[in-house]
């Protein structure tokens, strides 16, 4: 926008002598004025609905630069208002996260030291009453599964379908094909027969599960999370 600067000095114009051409008002500079001054106000801006051009500032100090948080009326605020405002909704220690984009914050939101946080974690809100998770910033959990103490049994049934043994005497033979020896005799080569049972008893403990490894994960969704440092 232009001030206007006047370019003839009409006063001085008066303190001249009678005859002095100087002292005539000439048409030109009354022309000259005029167009100074159309040029100044067409450059200002309107009162109602002003346009601006540029790069327009406001002092320091003024409302627009000193504005109060949580002011919802109408009065102008400055760039500088306006990124401290933003600032106050992430104060040191606040979490930031972004579904796609791994920008440092301090870069995308213009503010702030940031380093990036809970790397493969999930967060869980603070709780006084549990020892787990009654510290800030408190660690734990394991991606493994963690095979609890506990013992196996086996049980073995063994069936044994009976049998007999064969033995040889000098007598007759007795009921069921077996030796007879008279009374009063001494019998003369007598043998029992060997026979094994065949029977085998077999235990299995068998095996079950999978492996634990990343077993213990709740359903999760990845993202970048970032922590405000200073």
């Amino acid at each position: 926008m232009s001030d206007y600067t006047k370019s003839t000095n009409f006063a001085t114009k008066d303190a001249l002598s009678s005859g002095n051409a100087l002292k005539i008002v000439k048409g030109t500079e009354i022309d000259t004025e005029f167009n100074n001054i159309a040029t100044a106000v067409a450059t200002k801006a309107d009162l109602a609905s002003p346009t601006f051009t540029g790069t327009p500032t406001l002092p320091t100090g003024t409302i627009a630069t000193t504005q109060s948080n949580g002011n919802s009326s109408t009065a102008i605020a400055t760039t500088a208002f306006v990124q401290a405002a933003i600032a106050l909704l992430y104060p040191v220690g606040s979490i930031y996260t972004n579904a796609t984009v791994s920008t440092n914050p301090a870069t995308l939101l213009g503010f702030g030291t940031w380093t990036a946080f809970a790397a493969g974690r999930v967060m869980v809100g603070f709780n006084s009453s549990n020892a787990l998770f009654d510290t800030a910033e408190e660690t734990g959990g394991s991606a493994d599964t963690i095979v609890v103490s506990h013992t196996h049994t086996a049980t073995s049934t063994v069936t044994d379908a009976g049998h007999s043994h064969q033995q040889n005497g000098n007598g007759g033979l007795c009921p069921g094909g077996g030796s007879q020896v008279p009374l009063g005799n001494t019998p003369s080569g007598f043998n029992t027969a060997s026979a094994t049972t065949g029977i085998t008893v077999a235990t299995t403990n068998a095996s079950t599960g999978s492996s634990g490894t990343n077993a213990n994960y709740q359903p999760y969704i990845t993202v970048y999370m970032w922590k405000r440092t200073a």
